[in-house]
Formats: C-alpha cells, sequence, structure tokens
C-alpha cells in the first residue's frame, strides 16, 4: 500500500471524515469539530485571490505553527493562517467525538513538558487572557502490576519516596538521588531544548563545561533501560521508570534513549498538568491572541502547492483553488514527508531528499476513547483510586519488546502495555454531571505484514484486547458502564492527520538519528528550508514531538532575527 499523500486524504475526507466508526448517539467526528472550530476562529471567509495582503502565510494550524504565528503577530507582522481540519490545532484540539457533552481530547492531553517553555514559564504570550488554564492533577501517576501491588507518583516527593520504598528503600533512595541529579543539569538541557539549532553551543559541549558533565555526555548516549536498569534493583520500580520513559513511544532500550529515563524525575517537580475544558484550550488561546493582533486563522484550506516565483517561496495553493500570497515568508507546520512534494524536487537539494526518504516514524499509537458512567477504577491499600494518568506494564522484558514488534509487523496482544487518561477526574467539565470520558492508549506496528490497511479488518479485535486487559485492573469497566466508544488505528490516525505520517503523533522517532541537529535531517535543523522564503516548524523539527511549543518557539526565533530584530526585543512589547 502507497504512503498516504495530502491530495489523497483530501479526496477522502469526504466520504470518511475521521476514518474510524464509533457507537452512540453523537455525530461524525468532523461534524462535531465543525461545531466547535466556530468557535476556535472568527475569520470564516476572505477574498480568495489575494486582495487582502499578509506578511507571512502559515501552512498547517498545528499548535508550534500557532505559537510560531503568535510571536511573529506580537512582532508586527500580519499572519494568515490555513489549516485543512474544521478545527484548528492538529494534535491539540478537544472535540466531542462521541456523544453530546462529552469533550474528548484528539490527541494530545498532559502538557508537562509546555511548562518548561519560556513562553509559558516567563508568562511572554499572556495566554491566560484568553482563557488557559491549567489543572494540575494529583496524583500525577498510577501504575498497578500483575501481582495486585502497584506504585502511584504523588506531586509531594516524599509520599512517592514512599512508594517506591514499599519494594526498596535502596530505590526510594536511588530515586531521591536521580531527581537531585537531574535538577542540577536540568536549566542546561532545558535552555538547549528551547533555543534554536545553530544559537547556542551544542549540548555536548555545554556540559563538557559542567560539573559531572562528561558523565551526563555518557548518560545521555546510552539507552533509558541501561539507566534504569542500573539505578534500581526491584522490578516493580524499574517497571514504573521504564514506563514512563515509554510515552514518547520509543523503545527502551535505543541507544541515545537515555534522557527518557528521566521523564519521572522531570515531571516529579513540574506534574502532568492538563489545560481546564480541554487539550484544546491551548489552541483556542493562541487563535484568540493571533485575531487580537490582526491575524486571520482560515479552516477547511489544505495546502496542496506552494508558490515559487525567482526561486523563492512566496506563497501557497489550496485544493479548492484558492491561492494566498506572503510579503516576507511562509511556514510550513506541513510534515516533510508531503511537503517535498508541494513543489519541484530539483528545489530542494539532494541532501534535503535524502533525509525525507530516511526519516522513520516512531511506534504508533492505537487508541480507543470512551463515554462512561465510571472513571478507571484501581484497588489500593484501603480502598480505590482513579487517577487522571495510569499506565499498565506486566514486565521489563514486555518493555523491551516494542522495537522488536514495530520491526516484525505483528500485532501483539499479550500483556499489551496500556495508558490511560481520564481526565475528567481532575475537570468535570470534559463531560456531563457524574460522567466521564477517558481513552485507552496502545503501541502497535503501522506497517503490518499484511499491510497498513489491514488495520481496517482487526481494530476492533485490538480494541477490545486492550479493553479486557485493562479490565483485570479496572474491573468496574463492565459494559453496562460504556455508552460509546470510538477507535483510532495506526491508520486511521494517518487518515484524521496526515501530518501524523505511519501513526507517528510525536512526528518521528526522537532516536540518536532524529534528535537536535539532526531533526528534520543534517544540515537543515535550523528551520529555514532549503527553498528561500519558506520555513518549517512543528514536531518534525528541534526539539521534537509532545506538546512542548518549543519548535514554534524556536521557529520564531529563527524568523525574527532572518526579519532583523530579536525574540527578547518582542517579548519587551506589552
Amino acid at each position: 500500500m502507497k504512503n498516504i499523500t495530502r491530495r489523497g486524504f483530501v479526496k477522502g475526507a469526504a466520504i470518511a471524515p475521521l476514518a474510524v466508526s464509533h457507537l452512540g448517539l453523537g455525530s461524525s467526528g468532523d461534524a462535531q469539530e465543525a461545531t466547535s472550530a466556530t468557535q476556535a476562529t472568527t475569520s470564516a471567509t476572505m477574498p480568495a485571490k489575494g486582495a487582502d495582503r499578509f506578511d507571512i502565510v502559515v501552512a498547517g494550524g498545528g499548535h508550534n505553527s500557532l505559537v510560531t504565528a503568535a510571536y511573529l503577530s506580537k512582532a508586527g507582522y500580519r499572519c494568515l493562517v490555513l489549516e485543512g481540519r474544521p478545527l484548528l490545532g492538529g494534535g491539540v484540539k478537544t472535540a466531542e467525538l462521541m456523544l453530546k457533552g462529552f469533550h474528548d481530547d484528539v490527541c494530545s492531553s498532559a502538557h508537562a513538558f509546555l511548562m518548561d517553555n519560556p513562553m509559558m514559564r516567563n508568562n511572554e504570550l499572556r495566554l491566560g487572557d484568553y482563557g488557559l488554564e491549567y489543572i494540575d492533577p494529583d496524583p500525577i501517576f498510577h501504575i498497578p502490576f500483575p501481582d495486585g501491588s502497584y506504585l502511584t507518583q504523588w506531586r509531594d516527593l516524599d509520599r512517592t519516596c514512599e512508594e517506591f520504598a514499599k519494594f526498596s528503600k535502596k530505590d526510594a533512595d536511588a530515586y531521591r538521588k536521580m531527581l537531585a541529579e537531574f535538577d542540577a543539569i536540568k536549566p542546561v538541557v532545558m535552555d538547549a531544548t528551547f533555543t534554536p539549532i545553530g544559537f547556542g553551543k551544542p549540548l555536548n559541549d555545554v556540559l563538557a563545561g559542567q560539573p559531572r558533565g562528561k558523565l551526563w555526555q555518557r548518560r545521555l548516549a546510552m539507552s533509558a533501560w541501561e539507566i534504569i536498569r542500573d539505578t534500581f534493583e526491584d522490578e516493580h520500580t524499574r517497571v514504573f521508570m521504564l514506563f514512563l520513559s515509554h510515552l514518547a513511544s520509543e523503545p527502551a532500550d535505543a541507544p541515545g534513549t537515555g534522557r527518557l529515563a528521566y521523564a519521572t524525575a522531570r515531571q516529579q517537580h513540574s506534574g502532568r498538568p492538563i489545560p481546564k475544558g480541554g487539550s484544546g484550550q491551548l489552541t483556542n488561546a493562541l487563535v484568540g491572541f493571533i485575531e487580537a493582533h490582526n491575524g486571520v486563522l482560515l479552516t477547511n484550506k489544505w495546502v496542496e502547492r506552494l508558490i515559487i516565483e525567482n526561486g523563492k517561496c512566496v506563497g501557497v495553493e489550496c485544493s479548492d483553488g484558492s491561492s494566498y500570497r506572503a510579503d516576507k515568508a511562509v511556514v510550513s507546520t506541513i510534515h516533510i514527508k508531503h511537503l517535498v512534494d508541494m513543489a519541484a524536487r530539483e528545489l530542494w537539494g539532494q541532501d534535503f531528499v535524502d533525509g525525507v526518504d530516511t526519516w522513520q516514524a516512531e511506534t504508533a499509537m492505537f487508541v480507543t476513547h470512551y463515554a462512561t458512567t465510571e472513571a478507571p477504577t484501581f484497588k489500593v491499600a484501603g480502598g480505590s483510586i482513579s487517577p487522571c494518568e495510569a499506565g499498565i506494564l506486566a514486565s521489563s522484558e514486555r518493555a523491551l519488546r516494542f522495537g522488536y514488534d514495530d520491526a516484525s509487523g505483528v500485532v501483539n496482544l499479550k500483556d499489551p502495555p496500556l495508558q490511560i487518561i481520564c481526565c475528567s477526574v481532575a475537570d468535570p467539565t470534559r463531560a456531563p454531571a457524574g460522567m466521564h470520558t477517558f481513552k485507552v492508549v496502545g503501541w502497535q506496528p503501522y506497517q503490518l505484514k499484511e499491510g497498513p490497511q489491514h488495520w481496517d479488518n482487526i481494530k476492533k479485535e485490538v480494541s477490545d484486547a486492550n479493553l479486557k486487559y485493562l479490565r483485570r485492573f479496572s474491573p468496574n469497566l463492565t459494559d453496562d458502564k460504556i455508552l460509546a466508544h470510538f477507535i483510532e488505528s495506526p491508520l486511521d490516525m494517518e487518515r484524521m492527520n496526515p501530518h501524523f505520517w505511519h501513526g507517528s503523533a510525536h512526528a518521528g522517532a526522537q532516536t540518536a538519528a532524529q534528535t537536535g541537529p539532526m531533526r528534520p535531517m543534517p544540515g537543515w535543523a535550523h528551520h529555514n528550508m532549503p527553498i528561500p522564503g519558506l520555513y518549517q516548524t512543528g514536531a518534525t523539527t528541534h526539539p521534537g514531538g509532545s506538546v512542548t511549543g518549543g519548535p514554534g518557539r524556536n521557529c520564531a526565533t529563527v524568523m525574527l532575527k532572518d526579519f532583523g530584530t530579536s525574540i527578547e526585543e518582542v517579548n519587551k512589547k506589552a
């Protein structure tokens, strides 16, 4: 089966709005998105052939491109954002996927890493003025084990260490030490994350000058499994640490994933905050900011071609025949696998094309959304717990099978690792009174031996198997408690959003071959594309996937410098 193209997606969108089926009384996903879209943008129509002038045209309305547009708008540049779907936000949006009144995060939920972004840390865009409010769930994360025991991460460090000490006092001490060591190096790591490539020393060089910096150079080059295995002695604590290191969908034994071993320590201080009302509230706040600064945002506008004149990108053409021109630059958040098809191949240069051809997806997500009368509930000492987020992982060995399963192209339903996200526990506005909406996330190969199209034949079987396994730990989720469900296979995710290439919701593997200056490829990690006038933002660029807003802010930093100012000067504005 050929990879899905943006052109092919547009042609099929009318007959398969979200390319998934659902049960219940709600309308189709696109209809629900269209309903929400009227709240996300007020700019529904405008002259199609460039009668209105813009400094910047942004192709794609994901959260990173909105962050870039917000900073450029703050700097005084008039921006136009074009989004192919009915609702802005890409993987950061909320819609009624199943039943009216049940607000589901279409992809992302927790925004833990976003809080380290100077955009939020220093309140550079004042998004709270546009309705963005965060909830800080406690506990942070809960993992039940097959033997009936469990480990819970609480916002309070001492309480979390007590959870580790149930299994090993040595491991509790090791966790506390790991947290302290990461805290010492965190400012350096975060500064590198939110600094564009080429705007400062490479992280490895900066670490060389830090106390114990050479140790951190080694740690970051190691695998997450090696660090966790050597730091903790008990299987339960190892499993807990492995699960949280796997949230980026990388095999835990892959070289260069050592940083992921510190994911638990990183979120011990930040928690896993969620926007009140849904993940899409971040998108809505960014939209409000852009509109307040004279920007325009249009939905149902699939960008299909770049307009190139005299070797420079000066605008875009959409699938409906409309075209839009930019006086200064075009910003793309379109996946690089599709971007290279929007202009003649010779304009990109062979190095760039080679980088695109060798780009790899991470392990794909398989998701089932549920509308229920109860939240997932797990047994604990003295009662039960219904956390906002929980994970199920049978053993260390099961975690280490991720890479093999993905490479083999075979669905593995034995003890499937699962992430359970029930934001309505912490945010009752997500569902009608007394009701809940949650999702069960698993990981499976996109490229099945039978071809990715085989997902249409087996996705219900996989979803049912995941629910059956979850019920071993949360037996309250009986059939009578489930009002509706909505399945997204890896193929469905790609159909829903072509930026989720091969079901890759984090926009590509973040292994040693695709991190830092290797993202999206060597020589082109500075957001400038080979075609002059074109910039790239989004999760295919540094620092990569998850909701960090890092690629968006970094891209804005590069563009503002190219335009003769700096992001620091822009941030001085009220």
